[in-house]
């Protein structure tokens, strides 16, 4: 089999050595329901929640505020429709939201904040936002989006929150965010995380919702008390080891695979640019340090190019890339995040992220600067 060149782990990367021991070890040991009474239950009940502890101690959490769940998805409409079902009002989330996020919201009639140019939520853009709606009881914004990599900045939002709709929960899908910022500390404020499994090297179909004690959340799997009443079904305990083994890995991991990343993602988007020339002039969507982008992330738009046209060269070289968002793949109207950030519809046409995670190597940044300027040297002839 020749030789795949992975640059799609911003969409899901492969999963973690460890986390697959600690899935093939739980998997193998507890057999057993873990809301059971007797002692296999018991045991398995034991190492959910150790995995729980984990999950907890990697954002600075309480145990008891980790809802387990089926992934980033679950999470973040238990998060907005729990919330709303539970206290009624408007919801308001960033317009640059993954649809998990945005699709709730606007189901609801909620209300959403426009980006600025660099793919952002500029906290006065919010504050004029909240500012006009009486009746707001969640905000939702996005550590990092999924298909720029531009990171928010959560305290500063979530101050404007407090003090403009002081009654406000406010949550974050930080699916993407995990890997790339101290989200302990980003989160101190935030009422409700989302995260998820297969962005960290865990299994795909784990996650978990971190709710703050004392909120009141309507369950939006019904059929059972698991989750202390707000996720029913039978807790999956080999994948939540496996995810805990992830989570944890990642943020040990994070400060030394950020600088690494950053490098390879830099080196990337500075050839693109060298190799194109004028064939197809590279614009860098979201320009910036590691702290403003995350490290793993080059989101690139190619002028004159069709993505869907790029992205299946690529893939015929073995280059697995994605235009956009991952979950968009394949549709024809051309990514909100880059139109709420006023891209022009024919431009955003041309967009390619190319994201790295823990697999990723110089080996892989040699071939795609090969690939990639070859792929497009065809595309452009065809013209």
């Amino acid at each position: 089999m020749d030789r795949e060149i992975y640059l799609d782990h911003a969409a899901s990367t492969p999963v973690r050595p460890e986390a697959r021991e600690a899935w093939l070890a739980a998997a193998e040991t507890h057999h057993a329901n873990p809301t059971g009474a007797h002692k296999a239950a018991r045991h398995a009940r034991r190492a959910l929640d150790d995995a729980r502890d984990v999950v907890a101690a990697a954002l600075d959490r309480r145990p008891a505020e980790v809802v387990f769940t089926s992934g980033g998805s679950e999470a973040d409409n238990l998060a907005i429709r729990g919330v709303l079902a539970a206290r009624g009002g408007t919801a308001v989330c960033s317009a640059g939201e993954h649809h998990a996020v945005l699709e709730p919201v606007e189901h609801a009639g909620g209300a959403t904040v426009p980006l600025d140019a660099t793919g952002r939520v500029a906290p006065e853009t919010l504050r004029g936002v909240l500012s006009e709606i009486a009746d707001v009881s969640i905000v939702s914004l996005i550590a990092v989006n999924n298909e720029t990599g531009a990171v928010n900045d959560l305290p500063a939002l979530a101050a404007v929150v407090r003090d403009t709709a002081p009654g406000a929960l406010l949550h974050t899908d930080a699916v993407q965010a995990v890997s790339w910022i101290d989200l302990a500390a980003a989160t101190v404020d935030i009422d409700l995380v989302s995260i998820t499994g297969h962005k960290v090297g865990g299994p795909i179909g784990t996650g978990a919702l971190f709710v703050r004690e004392g909120i009141a959340l309507d369950a939006q799997i019904l059929g059972g008390g698991q989750e202390r009443g707000r996720r029913a079904g039978t807790p999956d305990v080999a994948g939540a080891a496996a995810f805990a083994a992830a989570v944890e890995i990642a943020v040990d991991r994070r400060i030394d695979e950020v600088a690494r990343l950053g490098d390879l993602r830099d080196r990337l988007v500075a050839g693109l640019v060298e190799r194109l020339g004028d064939t197809a002039i590279p614009t860098v969507v979201t320009p910036g340090d590691n702290d403003s982008v995350a490290a793993g992330i080059a989101h690139v738009m190619l002028a004159g190019v069709e993505a869907e046209a790029l992205l299946f060269l690529l893939d015929t070289e073995g280059l697995r890339a994605s235009a956009a968002s991952s979950c968009s793949s394949g549709a024809q109207d051309p990514s909100h995040v880059l139109a709420s950030m006023g891209i022009d519809r024919e431009v955003a046409q041309g967009s390619l992220r190319l994201s790295l995670g823990h697999t990723s190597t110089e080996a892989d940044i040699d071939a795609a600067l090969e690939i990639i300027p070859a792929a497009v040297g065809k595309l452009v002839a065809l013209r």
